[in-house]
Parts: structure tokens; sequence; C-alpha cells
């Protein structure tokens, strides 16, 4: 039983990390590709790997600063609204400043 307990605790930790994973890393891209701007080039490969690691540590913290806040609990909608806000947010701002 404590095994079945740990793996479950486990696969939890590493479903939620993938999940903000992909949630962060798709709206810093996003924010990247569809800021409105006149671009002189296409981004780089580089830009969109950093917008997609900002958008993962925003989603992130978001996360763990609301649980620790008290706002929710791990696997609530509001802790997934949170990171999709957080990471929009963080990546429109990091397409605003990187012209």
């Amino acid at each position: 039983m404590v095994i079945i307990d740990l793996m479950a605790s486990t696969m939890g930790a590493v479903m939620g990390f993938l999940a903000f994973l992909v949630i962060g890393g798709l709206t810093g891209v996003f924010a990247l590709a569809f800021y409105p701007r006149e671009r002189k080039a296409r981004p780089k490969a580089e830009k969109f790997l950093i917008a997609a690691l900002i958008g993962l540590l925003s989603a992130l913290a978001s996360s763990y600063v609301g649980q620790f806040a008290g706002l929710f609990q791990s696997g609530q909608v509001l802790e997934w609204l949170s990171a999709i806000a957080a990471s929009c947010l963080v990546g429109c701002l990091y397409a605003a400043v990187n012209n």
C-alpha cells in the first residue's frame, strides 16, 4: 500500500509538471508569435525557447504562490486558470519588451 501511495503521489507531481510545461510553453510561444507589432524578421528559435521557458516558470510560480497563500489546492480549476493567466501575462510582457 505504501508503494502504491508513493507512486500515485509521484505520478501526480510529474503529471502536474508536464501539464504546466505544456500550458506555460504554449502560452509563452503563442504570446511571442501573435503579439501585435511590426516585425522586421521572423523570431529565431532561441526566442521561442526563452518564451516557452518563461511561460513554464510563470505557470509554476503562480501555482506555488497560490497554494502557499491558501487560495487553492493542487489540481483545482483556479490553479489552472491562474497558471494560464500568469503565463499569458508574462509572455505578453516578454513579447512587448523583446521587439
